[in-house]
């Protein structure tokens, strides 16, 4: 387990050249005892580094318990958390308690300071970060709180999102006594649950849409930037869109990129990468894909999620693309990295049991549900493997069903000889789950051994399913495909799926172009894409420089 970052880690000190790099950036203002330089529930605030003066910054008192001084800051140490390049509302409140000079730098000045100054941005990212996961497990987690049943799939639904996107926050469990009854004391009623407490808003039958509202982080556009023409719009939030925003924002274009669930995509349900270049150890898909957000965040790129994308088109004017709630954005270049929905069994009760007993990730949010009571992992390649081991390794029995004969076809062999040797494991070869039990959640499961044609019962508090998944691309009406949904790009494209449009460009479909000029398609959702992460992240990388090509074309074209 990593320790959680130190005093030091989380709130470093200037130096006196950093000091007077800051200085250039910021506006000297004097500040009095008892003032607020933020509170809770502000969507946004300046990057304050104190000069002279000391504040402290508090978890403000709720119906369940009262204000918490949380930290004090002094001389040459900043003020701020992650949300100061995350768009999200603050949910601490910071007043000063000894009067004094501080420098004010705004967010758009403090953009530029972490674009330009690379030695400052990363002294600051590292403590933003620290900050984050101190705040994660101490007490101003419960500066928001998520009040619902372990078993409730909307309540699963908000907690993985929340994870996501490491926001703090306090998980209550009304399964549990003390949960019912703190539930009971709030006045919510089963019909009220999942709820989320935000400093400054309840909200009952919360979704992860709701809460993304109400902090800050779904896409609204600013006053006066309704019309705005985006250099780049990216949409998913996987590792092939999180590098296509990484690379695109980095090179100096506006960026945004969409995710319609939460950030990070399939990747990050995966417990552990063991093979991703550079990371000797390993490191969860959650945590992967969560440093690359961070990353895209640190250049200048904004994330928004939950946002889902209905249409990409092409019009006199460029690009657009249509959300959910109707609004339409403008773009220059879009990247689709939708990727791919998971599979599901045609099992009765299946939606019943999905986020009580169904799960479709491996990161900590679910283990610490389940484990160490016995569970199933299905399927039979390298997601399916690294599930077993992770879940083994925290105690709980497994039962690995394969429909396949022969457990080496799909998986690799690191994964395999792990799992062969594991006497926590079992593998079911040539096996399928064929039914499932329970009430309120799921207790057993049949599965049917087609080469011995007998069925057996199996106790499993929980079933993950890992067989697979079909490209996201139900909502491209535009773009052509394949007979199975995933998407044709460059030398892949027939004749006959290029428009009219291209007589006119002079030029063939660049890498990674769809048969729309300007829309590029990468990662999963691609045809001929390989199915793993590092090659997910090559191909947004990549695309990028298809989008700079496209760009210039057009350019030219514009030209007198």
């Amino acid at each position: 387990m990593v320790s959680a970052p130190t005093e030091a880690e989380a709130f470093p000190v200037f130096d006196d050249d950093q000091m007077a790099r800051l200085r250039s950036y910021g506006t000297p203002t004097r500040v009095q005892l008892g003032e607020l330089l933020f509170e809770a529930g502000q969507p946004s605030y300046d990057f304050v580094v104190l000069v002279s003066a000391a504040v402290e910054t508090v978890r403000e008192a709720s119906a369940d318990h009262g204000e918490t001084v949380l930290a004090r800051h002094g001389r040459r140490q900043f003020l701020g958390e992650l949300n100061l390049l995350t768009g999200q509302a603050a949910y601490l409140s910071t007043r000063v308690v000894e009067a004094g000079e501080i420098l004010r730098i705004s967010p758009a000045r403090f953009r530029e300071l972490m674009d330009r100054d690379t030695e400052l941005s990363d002294f600051i990212l590292r403590a933003l970060l620290a900050r984050r996961r101190r705040l994660r497990t101490g007490e101003a987690a419960r500066s928001m709180e998520l009040i619902g049943s372990a078993y409730s799939a909307e309540a699963m639904a908000l907690r993985t999102w929340l994870a996501r996107l490491q926001i703090p926050h306090a998980f209550i469990d009304t399964d549990t006594v003390d949960g019912a009854a703190l539930a009971n004391a709030l006045g919510f009623n089963v019909d009220d649950l999942p709820a989320f407490i935000t400093p400054k808003k309840t909200l009952r039958r919360a979704t992860a849409a709701q809460a993304s509202r109400e902090l800050g982080l779904a896409y609204s556009p600013t006053s006066g930037a309704e019309d705005r023409l985006w250099d780049l719009i990216v949409v998913g939030g996987g590792p092939a869109g999180l590098a296509a925003a990484v690379y695109g924002a980095s090179e100096g274009l506006t960026t945004l990129l969409l995710e319609a669930v939460a950030i990070g995509g399939q990747a990050a349900a995966s417990s552990r990468i063991e093979n991703y270049l550079g990371f000797t150890s390993g490191i969860s898909g959650a945590d992967l894909t969560g440093r690359a957000a961070v990353q895209a965040q640190k250049f200048g790129a904004q994330l928004n999620s939950p946002n889902m994308v209905t249409a990409a088109t092409a019009n006199a004017d460029g690009l657009s693309i249509k959300l959910s709630d109707g609004k339409e954005l403008a773009a220059r270049a879009v990247v689709i990295a939708t990727g791919a929905r998971y599979r599901t069994l045609p099992l009765a009760r299946w939606n019943e049991f999905e986020g009580a007993g169904i799960y479709y990730a491996t990161t900590e949010l679910e283990v610490r549900l389940v484990a160490p009571n016995p569970v199933a992992v299905v399927g039979g390649a390298n997601s399916a493997g690294q599930a077993a081991l992770y879940l083994a390794g925290a105690g709980s029995p497994v039962d690995l069903i394969v429909r396949g004969a022969d457990i080496h076809k799909d998986m690799s062999a690191y994964l395999s000889d792990r799992i062969s040797a594991n006497p926590l494991i079992t593998v079911h070869l040539s096996t399928e789950v064929t039914a499932l039990h329970g009430r309120d959640h799921l207790t057993e499961i049949t599965v049917t051994d087609n080469a011995a044609q007998s069925a057996t019962t199996l106790p499993c508090r929980a079933l993950f399913n890992f067989i697979g998944a079909v490209p996201a691309t139900d909502w491209l009406n535009d773009i052509y495909l394949d007979r199975r949904g995933f998407v044709l790009t460059d030398a892949a494209l027939p004749e006959d799926a290029l428009t009219i449009t291209w007589p006119h460009l002079g030029r063939r479909p660049l890498p990674f172009e769809t048969s729309v000029p300007g829309i590029f398609a990468v990662g999963d959702v691609r045809v001929g894409s390989v199915k793993r992460v590092a090659a997910a992240v090559g191909e947004g990388a990549s695309a990028v420089r298809s989008v700079h090509q496209s760009m210039a074309a057009s350019s030219l074209r514009a030209l007198p």
